[in-house]
């Protein structure tokens, strides 16, 4: 099992930029598919962008394509979203989460398939 915590989350204005960070403990963080994912009140839970178990290729949803950066340092058990231009329509509660698959990755975060996820963390951005 794996235990995601994430942080960084805050208020920004549109155009600005946060880092959100999502430290994992417990199982080998290393094998695991790792995602971010999205909630804005009412409405569905959305995969963000998701990283490959070595790192290497990421996938993003066509909303955030060139704006946010995934990215995993397996050193210190720690993904990252980096997210630039933000805009008010970015505001939600951001997740974190884990699956033990490989191939599968970007499909299961599409279809929001992962098996372990963190607390949330929220981002708010004001026009």
């Amino acid at each position: 099992q794996v235990q995601l915590v994430e942080s960084g989350g805050g208020s920004v204005q549109a155009g600005g930029s946060l880092r959100l960070s999502c430290a994992a403990s417990g199982d080998t963080y290393s094998s695991y598919c790792m995602g971010w994912f999205r909630q804005a009140p009412g409405k569905e839970r959305e995969g963000v962008a998701a990283l490959l178990p070595g790192g290497g290729r990421s996938y993003y949803v066509d909303s955030v394509k060139g704006r946010f950066t995934i990215s995993r340092d397996n050193t210190k058990n720690t993904m990252y979203l980096q997210m630039n231009s933000l805009k008010p329509e970015d505001t939600a509660m951001y997740y974190c989460a884990a699956v033990s698959a490989g191939f599968s990755c970007f499909t299961r975060l599409v279809s929001r398939r992962f098996d372990y996820w963190g607390q949330g963390t929220q981002v708010t951005v004001s026009s």
